[in-house]
């Protein structure tokens, strides 16, 4: 896979580069300091998946982000960053962000990519534990277009909030075998493969 680095540190991005250039399933074909600079190199090289950092002088992560998917839509951008504020996680799931990792957690960077290349999400446990949180703002869920019914849309809101199957049955008064069938045919319905992937559809459908 052909991955672009862009970071306003550039110790961080020979850092990034080195560690992911030993995996051999990963290339890295640029490296860039800037938003304006990811912008350029995206449409220059058109990778795979899009490294990036969010804090930046000038255009920053986010705004190159959403300057890059309203071009391609389809583009992977996983970020990354040191800081895990609510309001750039929030922002990062709207624009259709592919994942939202932390720095610190360096060994988890190539293996991200590489889910992210099989068509998942992938958020850091620091963000996943701060998904719930976000029930307490403002936006309505938005499943038009996705021939969800309204048991399937509660079956989603629950899973959104942390609830496993046993808590969901019990909450909707259903069998746990009825809502593991729920969740296959939600999953099937969106194409989306896992819990996690539900849950940041949930609050991308929602922000």
């Amino acid at each position: 896979m052909k991955i672009i680095i862009i970071d306003d540190d550039s110790f961080i991005c020979a850092s990034l580069t080195t560690i992911l250039r030993a995996d051999p399933a990963i290339e890295v074909v640029a490296v860039g300091t800037s938003g304006e600079e990811a912008i350029d190199l995206y449409e220059s090289a058109q990778p795979d998946i899009l490294l990036m950092d969010i804090q930046m002088d000038g255009l920053g992560g986010l705004g190159a982000g959403e300057q890059i998917l309203r071009r391609h839509p389809k583009a992977r951008i996983l970020f990354l960053t040191t800081f895990s504020d609510n309001e750039y996680i929030v922002k990062a799931l709207h624009m259709g962000a592919k994942g939202y990792l932390i720095k610190q957690n360096a060994e988890a960077i190539a293996p991200a990519l590489k889910a992210v290349m099989s068509g998942q999400s992938v958020f850091g446990d620091e963000i996943v534990a701060k998904l719930p949180s976000f029930l307490s703002r403002q936006g309505k869920l938005n499943l038009s277009g996705y021939n969800i019914s309204d048991r399937e849309t509660a079956i989603i809101e629950h899973v959104a909030k942390g609830l496993n199957n046993k808590e969901i049955a019990d909450s909707l008064y259903l069998s746990e075998g009825t809502v593991r069938n729920y969740l296959s045919l939600i999953l099937e319905k969106l194409e989306l493969r896992d819990r996690t992937q539900l849950a940041v559809f949930y609050y991308q459908n929602r922000l």
